[in-house]
């Protein structure tokens, strides 16, 4: 076993485990996952007779090798040894099955994070699969992190917002599909014979997700002059606080899917609905962090503050203006924030800066939550199709719809004898196009966009030395 350890892996100090990254045998199993990787196809199977076709017998080599590699780690993280075990036993089954569709359920169920969310602790994870925001193929993925779990987030998570399946964890390394803008490790994007009955994890790389807020806020705050209070400024800068940021900030968003007055399943699965409506979704999950860290600050929390400047800046600047304008429901959400508080006085683009009223910001802010709530409860005693309209007029009060929009002339445009599934077909894909200010302020932060993918703390500082 190596000798070589890893020191403070943790936001508060934590577990020091022997470094699985730095050992030769990581290298081995990135090499040969990025090996096999080119060979696979969308669903992750590997067509023989295609152009180019490796030999079934190099394609063996290659596989027995990640095999070999992860019995080499496990060692180093025993506290994964069943996982490694069956995940090894399913290597080996996907090439006993001549390398058809992958199934790695046997080794999906036997991988527990949330069982043992020890601050520090390292994982290694092995699976074919498609990663959120990153590469839509089935491709195998390694990555090795460790787990983000404070003392004062545990503290918080078993007293008060109880969310025993999440996992805040952050990359110690990774192959190509997370060197992408991923930000996530969720099981049900896992190749696998039959989805399990319930999934018993899913982890979030608070990492990334702070590392690229920090670079996208510098550079909005100072294309648009904004003048930042002192406490606020430092936090921006400063990686570790806006890690432990977002951290509570995804453990609240994550439970709240399924707490309130919902209307209809939070997730949306297998549902074909309006993007306005997983955008409202999304919102109302990021606006109830917004409320409970405002509550957090009035009682002395000291993340409290942190996580409701993470909450605005991270909507209003980065969300709007990344990603394309096909169905963008992160960026409607974004945009109907600025909207909201802009229509209330809370920000004011004059002289060409921004102006943001420090002092109304949460109230008004909860007021734009309070809003979404009494939708969700009014939708509770509606029809589907005049819950979907009254959730359209709550956007398009605040942001102006396309003017080729056949939902914004009213139920009397549509064809209101199919089925509401059908009636999504008449959305445009950018039904509210970003306003003036967006579209300029989107120019101005393209590259710096574009600049954050696979980021991480690492290499963001490498980067900014």
């Amino acid at each position: 076993m190596t000798e070589i350890l890893v020191q403070d892996v943790a936001a508060g100090g934590g577990i020091a485990d022997p470094a699985v990254v730095e050992h030769p045998a990581w290298t081995v199993l990135k090499s040969s996952v990025e090996e096999i990787r080119p060979w696979q196809s969308k669903d992750g199977s590997i067509d023989f007779d295609a152009e180019g076709a490796p030999a079934r017998a190099a394609v063996e080599a290659v596989v027995e090798r990640m095999a070999g590699a992860v019995e080499e780690l496990s060692p180093l993280v025993p506290h994964d040894a069943a996982y490694h075990r069956a995940l090894v036993a399913d290597l080996r089954k996907w090439a006993d099955s001549a390398f058809d569709v992958p199934d790695f359920l046997d080794s999906l169920l036997a991988f527990h994070p949330a069982a043992d969310r020890a601050d520090g602790l390292q994982r290694l994870v092995l699976f074919p699969m498609y990663t959120q925001n990153g590469n839509l193929d089935r491709n195998f993925e390694a990555v090795v992190l460790r787990m983000v779990w404070p003392d004062w987030l545990a503290e918080l998570e078993a007293t008060r917002y109880d969310n025993p399946l999440f996992c805040g964890i952050a990359f110690e390394d990774f192959t190509a599909g997370y060197d992408t803008n991923s930000a996530v490790l969720f099981p049900e994007t896992i190749a696998v014979r039959e989805a399990p009955e319930r999934f018993t994890w899913g982890g979030i790389f608070c990492d990334r997700e702070a590392a690229r807020f920090r670079r996208v806020t510098e550079a909005a705050v100072d294309i648009l002059g904004l003048e930042l209070p002192e406490d606020i400024a430092a936090m921006v800068h400063d990686q570790k606080r806006c890690e432990e940021a977002f951290v509570l900030w995804d453990m609240v968003h994550d439970r709240t899917h399924s707490h309130g007055d919902l209307p209809f399943d939070p997730f949306m699965i297998k549902q074909r609905q309006p993007f306005w409506m997983y955008g409202l979704e999304e919102l109302r999950c990021d606006l109830t962090a917004f409320k409970e860290a405002v509550k957090l600050e009035a009682e002395g929390n000291r993340h409290g503050r942190d996580v409701q400047y993470a909450v605005l800046f991270d909507r209003m600047f980065r969300f709007p203006v990344s990603g394309d304008r096909n169905r963008n429901y992160d960026g409607l959400g974004g945009q109907l924030l600025f909207a909201y508080l802009h229509k209330h006085d809370v920000v004011r683009w004059t002289d060409n800066k921004l102006h943001i009223d420090w002092e109304q910001a949460p109230r008004v802010t909860n007021e734009l939550c309070a809003e979404i709530e009494k939708l969700y409860r009014d939708g509770i005693d509606r029809p589907k199709l005049v819950h979907w309209f009254a959730a359209y007029d709550l956007v398009s009060t605040y942001l102006a719809p396309h003017p080729g929009s056949r939902w914004a002339k009213g139920p009397d445009a549509l064809d209101l004898s199919l089925p509401p599934r059908k009636l999504v077909d008449d959305v445009l894909a950018d039904e509210f196009p970003l306003s003036m200010f967006y579209e300029a302020l989107a120019k101005k932060l393209k590259d710096v966009i574009a600049s954050t993918k696979g980021i991480t703390a690492a290499n963001a500082e490498r980067a900014a030395a």
